[in-house]
C-alpha cells in the first residue's frame, strides 16, 4: 500500500515539474510577444496623420 502511494506521489511530482516549465516558458514567449507588439505598434504611432 506504501509503495502505491509513494509511487503515485513521484509521478505526481514530476508531472508537476513539467507544468511548471511549460508554463514558464509559455509564459516568457508570451511576454517576449508582447513588449515586441507594443514596441512595434510605438514606432508606427510617429508615421500617423489625421
Amino acid at each position: 500500500m506504501n509503495e502505491k502511494a509513494y509511487k503515485t506521489m513521484g509521478v505526481t511530482g514530476a508531472s508537476a515539474i513539467a507544468v511548471g516549465i511549460v508554463t514558464l516558458v509559455t509564459g516568457v514567449a508570451v511576454g517576449v510577444i508582447a513588449i515586441v507588439s507594443g514596441a512595434r505598434l510605438l514606432k508606427d504611432r510617429k508615421g500617423l496623420t489625421f
